[in-house]
């Protein structure tokens, strides 16, 4: 049998078991292993498995991923997280459509600490839904914007998204993280001026926030100080030399787990459900990595790549064309598809096009995860609406999905600027 046919089939059955919602680790591990056995035989198809898994085993790099995410999980169990939402709300809450804009500064915060999506529309959605809903926000807005600013959460570093890029491409895991800082905050600003524009058309959406004092505001920004020295020490030290990536996820763990220690509100049974919490999220990125490192070697040796990198170069688009075309297919793969998922099905087949165009791999990496970010909120199945309607229980499932449309678009113009200026993303690393 051919090895691109089994190649095209397995990578149609892997996006059929993907598509109908088995989980994605087992998906990639079937149809791998056994396009292994059929091209290379059993033995080799159970070498593989084994060696592979000791080898990320022994990769010192991953240690970032449970380090990292039990850093936000101390910080969402403490109530550090919600901190720099107090300290915006009590700055801007009192403006029109303060309270939105103080969701997408707090859900930028949490972003900067878990790496997380979900976790931050989750932590975000319980904070301020009731404070926006008590003020009689519209629902639209109100669900929108945590849904929407919940997915700064695989942008901003630490990212999860960027760590697993960078283990599939072998590209450097602190580079991606500086890579992500401007193009995050040029979102977030973004979204900031989506609020703006929507509560200046229509005012009715956003009315004006609680008035708070000089003495209400100061307690806020010392309540959030401690969050914002661990974002600045563990980012910053990465960018001076300071820390390595994996470092800074233990320099941060241990800052954060201190500062609940001291100020009391880390007790131990809270510390048990964080730590449970970051077991469950690690193995779940851990099975998916040594299932991607099997289903890997698979789409290479069935020739695939290369077929495909030879399709789009007889388009002859040039390297921006193929790249708009790469991107176009990562927004429509992620109306239907897990970001992970996106990521382990398709960088084997579109990294040797990405290289042979010269295209720099950490821009790339940089466009692929705001992709991956767009995918969280694009019908139908977007997880981050889903996330929300969770808490938002009497909120329809359309108006929240109508809620997220501006800050969608504020999303592909960003992606569009990055397109068009990639020294956006590259500036950053550059100067490391």
């Amino acid at each position: 049998m051919s090895p691109l046919l089994v190649g095209s089939t397995g990578f149609v059955l892997l996006l059929a078991l993907l598509l109908l919602r088995i989980p994605v680790a087992f998906a990639m591990f079937t149809v791998g292993f056994l396009g292994i056995w059929i091209l290379n035989g059993l033995q080799a198809a159970i070498g593989l498995l084994s060696s592979e898994t000791f080898a990320l085993a022994s990769n010192s790099e991953l240690i970032v991923v449970p380090l990292f995410i039990l850093m936000g999980n101390v910080a969402s169990v403490t109530g550090m997280s919600r901190r720099l939402y107090d300290a915006a709300y009590a700055t801007i809450g009192q403006v029109r459509g303060g309270l939105a804009a103080a969701t997408v500064i707090g859900c930028g915060g949490f972003a900067a600490l878990s790496g997380s999506s979900v976790a931050s529309a989750l932590t975000m959605g319980r904070t301020a839904l009731a404070e926006m809903d008590r003020f009689n926000y519209d629902p639209r807005l109100s669900t929108g914007v945590v849904a929407a600013g919940g997915t700064l959460g695989i942008l901003i570093p630490p990212s999860t998204g960027f760590v697993i890029y960078a283990i599939l491409t072998e590209q450097s895991i602190g580079r991606l993280f500086m890579a992500g800082i401007l193009p995050g905050l040029l979102l977030l600003g973004l979204f900031l001026l989506t609020v703006m524009l929507l509560c200046t058309l229509y005012p009715k959406m956003g009315p004006k926030g609680p008035a708070t004092s000089t003495a209400e505001k100061g307690r806020a920004f010392v309540g959030a100080i401690p969050i914002l020295v661990v974002i600045l020490l563990t980012i910053g030290g990465i960018y001076t030399g300071l820390f390595s990536p994996t470092e800074a996820a233990g320099v941060g763990a241990a800052l954060v787990i201190g500062i609940g220690a001291v100020s009391g509100s880390l007790t131990l049974h809270s510390f048990w459900q964080a730590a449970q919490s970051s077991v469950v999220t690690t193995a779940s990125v851990m099975l998916i990595l040594i299932a991607a490192h099997l289903i890997n070697p698979f789409i290479a040796l069935s020739h695939l790549p290369a077929e495909v990198s030879r399709l789009l170069v007889t388009f002859d688009l040039g390297a921006y064309g193929t790249l708009i075309v790469i991107l176009a297919i990562y927004l429509v793969l992620g109306c239907f598809l897990e970001g992970l998922a996106m990521l382990v099905l398709t960088l084997p087949i579109f990294m040797p096009v990405i290289l042979s165009l010269g295209i720099d791999p950490i821009w790339f990496g940089v466009l692929v995860v705001l992709t991956l970010e767009m995918g969280l909120i694009s019908p139908p199945v977007g997880i981050n609406v889903f996330i929300v309607k969770s808490v938002a229980k009497d909120v329809p499932l359309v108006d929240i999905f109508w809620g997220v449309v501006p800050f969608w678009i504020a999303m592909l113009v960003t992606l569009a600027l990055l397109v068009a200026v990639p020294q956006i993303s590259l500036w950053l690393p550059g100067m490391m």
